[in-house]
């Protein structure tokens, strides 16, 4: 089988991560990018060493247009063409939205919204005109549900869920090109230490807690077999809160905030934080993250 040329937005840690070694061990053509370009190339030497054909490594910020468009130019510069997308990159805070600083809010929204609209408006054109391509988006069980103190994340997941869902209908006619959607629950990833965090406690995922390589799996599954106009779920419980959600509204306002205090923040104290929100951390860059706590 031909290798596939695979652009990995957000490839220096967590599902990105996953998903890069997935391809690798596949013999795929790798194109890393992420913020920081020491995180990158420490992802890329795993993908070599895994055994990908190729890896190009791009520091660059999705949420910059042109940023957006330098990493697909020098995919095109490198391999002639794009197969498939696959776009996890994000940014996460904690806080109530009163509490929260409104640029952090911003930035958060900003990062899975706007980036996805950038690519889109990059990659699709590309696909159409080599006849074929599939873009995937990573979402969350938070585009689907609230939690409070996660205002931001849940705002930023519920609009790139509207573009995403937009997208699957403005290329349903077009041959070969698709657009899917991944929503994950809770994962071990760095990203709970990573984000801006304003509620005095460090974060946590809540359990059960999914293996980055378990989102991996699916994402690779979807470039074999696309699925558009659905929402491919990762995680048992998802379908089973998001039903809560929908039809018990006020037993799922009554509980949602003591079992958020107790599954999703630590008894450690932390203090305010902006975390990676403004800029990569690289020293928290990495597979997973440390659940169990540790």
């Amino acid at each position: 089988m031909t290798a596939r040329v695979v652009v990995i937005v957000g490839a220096s840690s967590g599902i990105g991560l996953a998903t890069a070694l997935q391809l690798a061990r596949a013999g795929d053509r790798l194109v890393l990018s992420a913020r920081d370009r020491g995180a990158l190339d420490i992802a890329a030497d795993a993908c070599r060493r895994a055994g990908a054909a190729d890896v190009h490594c791009v520091a660059m910020d999705v949420g910059k247009e042109a940023d957006v468009q330098r990493l697909l130019d020098e995919t095109m510069s490198a391999h002639g063409r794009i197969d498939v997308l696959v776009h996890t990159a994000t940014v996460m805070a904690y806080g109530t939205i009163e509490q929260m600083p409104s640029d952090v809010f911003e930035i958060v929204v900003d990062t899975a919204i706007h980036s996805t609209a950038h690519l889109a408006r990059a990659v699709l054109p590309v696909f159409r005109q080599q006849g074929g391509g599939t873009f995937i988006i990573v979402n969350s069980l938070l585009g689907s549900v609230t939690l409070p103190n996660m205002g931001a994340y849940a705002t930023a997941k519920w609009g790139q869920r509207a573009v995403a869902r937009t997208l699957q209908q403005e290329v349903r006619n077009a041959r070969g090109v698709h657009v899917c959607i991944v929503s994950p629950g809770s994962t071990n990833t760095p990203i709970y230490r990573q984000a801006a965090n304003y509620t005095g406690r460090a974060a946590r995922p809540p359990a059960p807690v999914l293996q980055p390589e378990r989102t991996a799996l699916a994402i690779v599954a979807l470039m074999d077999r696309p699925r558009n106009h659905v929402s491919i779920p990762v995680g048992p419980p998802n379908p089973v809160i998001i039903l809560g959600y929908r039809i018990l509204p006020f037993v799922y306002d009554a509980l949602v905030g003591p079992l958020f205090k107790l599954a999703a923040l630590t008894s450690t104290n932390q203090p305010a934080t902006d975390g990676n929100v403004h800029a990569p951390v690289p020293a928290k860059e990495r597979l997973h993250g440390l659940w169990p706590d540790r």
